[in-house]
């Protein structure tokens, strides 16, 4: 059995078996911490007989399973809190060690998290106020210290958990685990920002307020809008209750995305279902990614030939933009998918495996069809958040009204917007966030006279389709479908499946996520100016 030490108290090993129990207390571990739930593997000992060989060789053992895939919070706290309570040295297991690893890494982030949210000042007023601290919101706040190190900056989100959405098609493709795409807010929080941990209720613009649920007040000199959007799930009736079981899942959802992938690998005949609701949405190509990636697999392991891959979309085209469509068509006949067009799913029954769709002919008329499925990959309706609809921001359709240049908004000159909560007609995706933080960030610059020009946006938005597991058609493209591709075309040719893409979707946009978008670090993400 090899271990692996990842610090003076802690080392991780694969599967120990109860004979290794006199080998460990031998080589001076006290306590050892099993990760791997009973049953999981045919040829695995129970923990009750490694907790009594461990008790025979003189360790204390404690229990923390958890699914692969799947760690939580609330697991990484336990396995800090077993590090601090037991004796150590401390071996801690799991299949192949990773679970055990990752939960220290969590637990580590979770500990410093705590560490940075305690004593926090009660906050009223603000030179600028951002609302939301996800993609958007963090990026802004740090491309404004890029600009101006000593700003007064306040971000109100009430979340502890900051996730990197993007990755998540790939946790339900099976490429990564769900804890790589999460990390502690306050771990997150620029630093000199102050970050109030509450909920938004109301906008108060005539008054540079934001209302907080509870009522305290935070004025403002200037605003930025950036809370994203939120997924309707009880939009399609009797999904909420079903998610998660009798084959009904999706990757929208940080804890829904692992059970995608099990359910792709467990599924070896039947009908497989893919829906996309009604424009707008978050990276509208994401459900064709899971379509693609599990078509993938089944192709990859012999099962495709067995299964009935259907894609229901809402709207009349396989992509919004047509220069992209050739390439995606090549899978959808190499994985033989059946293509339904005008169909939005409107009701689900998953005991019975059934779904219900209503059908918009040609000639605009409406009809319910109903369909049976052993999986289904649901994607809900999605909108802006109540706060925001409701508020004298919104326009017409309840999203932030922002000039699709500038995205300041059309009425209030000290507020802007950016992210998926604003209405310029761009792809709603991480990457459009990366280059709208830039703009945000120069025109209030501008606005407090501290620079010249107006930065502008260009529609800009990035979609890495994932085609198969090792190869993306990556869609590059701004407003009205301009192609705005970042490489030259014989580096990555758009109209073609490329490997290149795909490591750069897999090994170097997490990264660029993290540390620059996140960061301040405007790389391939400068703005154009206009005098």
């Amino acid at each position: 059995m090899q271990t692996k030490a990842i610090n003076g108290n802690l080392s991780v090993a694969g599967q120990v078996t109860a004979e290794d129990l006199k080998d460990i207390a031998k080589a001076g571990f006290k306590s050892i911490i099993c990760n791997r739930p009973d049953g999981e593997g045919g040829d695995q000992p129970t923990f009750a007989e490694i907790s009594a060989a461990a008790q025979a060789a003189g360790l204390q053992a404690r229990y923390i399973p958890v699914v692969s895939g799947k760690v939580t919070e609330a697991d990484a706290s336990a396995f800090g809190a077993a590090l601090t309570e037991l004796p150590g040295p401390v071996l801690a297991f799991c299949r192949s060690g990773a679970r055990s690893t990752m939960m220290w890494d969590m637990s580590q982030r979770l500990g410093a998290a705590d560490q940075k949210s305690k004593d926090r000042p009660v906050v009223t007023s603000a030179d600028i106020v951002i609302v939301g601290a996800g993609a958007a919101g963090i990026a802004a706040a740090s491309s404004l210290l890029a600009r101006k190190s000593d700003l007064d900056i306040v971000i109100i989100d009430p979340a502890d958990t900051h996730y990197y959405q993007p990755g998540w098609t790939m946790v339900g493709g099976g490429i990564f685990d769900a804890p790589s795409t999460a990390r502690p807010m306050a771990s997150l929080i620029p630093r000199g920002v102050r970050w109030v941990k509450a909920a938004v209720a109301a906008f108060e613009p005539e008054n540079n307020a934001v209302i907080l649920e509870g009522c305290p007040k935070i004025t403002y000199k200037r605003l930025i809008v950036a809370p994203g959007l939120k997924l309707n799930w009880a939009g399609i009736e009797g999904l909420s209750e079903t998610l998660g079981k009798n084959g009904v899942t999706s990757n929208y959802r940080y804890d829904l995305a692992p059970y995608t992938w099990e359910l792709v690998q467990n599924l070896k005949s039947g009908k497989a279902i893919f829906t996309q609701p009604p424009m707008p949405i978050k990276c509208a190509g994401a459900p064709q990614k899971a379509m693609y990636l599990s078509s993938d697999h089944w192709h990859r392991n012999g099962a495709l030939k067995n299964i009935n891959v259907n894609f229901y979309n809402s709207g009349a085209v396989l992509f919004g933009v047509a220069h992209y469509v050739p390439a995606l068509m090549e899978y959808i006949k190499k994985y033989n998918i059946n293509l339904n067009f005008g169909h939005t799913l409107t009701k689900i029954d998953g005991p019975a495996h059934k779904a219900w769709f209503t059908k918009t002919n040609a000639d605009g008329t409406k009809e319910t069809i109903e369909t049976h499925f052993d999986m289904i990959h649901v994607v809900p309706p999605q909108q802006a958040p109540d706060f925001v609809r409701a508020s004298p921001l919104a326009d017409a359709a309840g999203w932030v009204d922002v000039d699709q240049a500038t995205l300041r908004h059309k009425k209030y000159a000290n507020i802007w917007s950016l992210g998926d909560v604003m209405n310029a007609p761009n792809a709603k995706t991480a990457a459009a966030a990366r280059k709208q933080a830039p703009v945000v960030a120069h025109n209030i610059m501008k606005d407090m006279k501290l620079a010249s020009g107006n930065a502008v946006y260009d529609g800009y938005g990035s979609c890495p389709l994932t085609v198969e597991k090792g190869k993306i058609v990556f869609a590059e493209f701004g407003y009205g479908g301009k192609l705005l591709p970042t490489f030259p075309s014989w580096l990555i040719n758009s109209q073609q499946p490329s490997r290149l893409a795909w490591l750069l979707k897999e090994r170097f946009l997490p990264p660029i996520y993290w540390n620059a978008m996140l960061k301040g670090k405007e790389w391939y993400a400068k703005p154009e100016f206009v005098s």
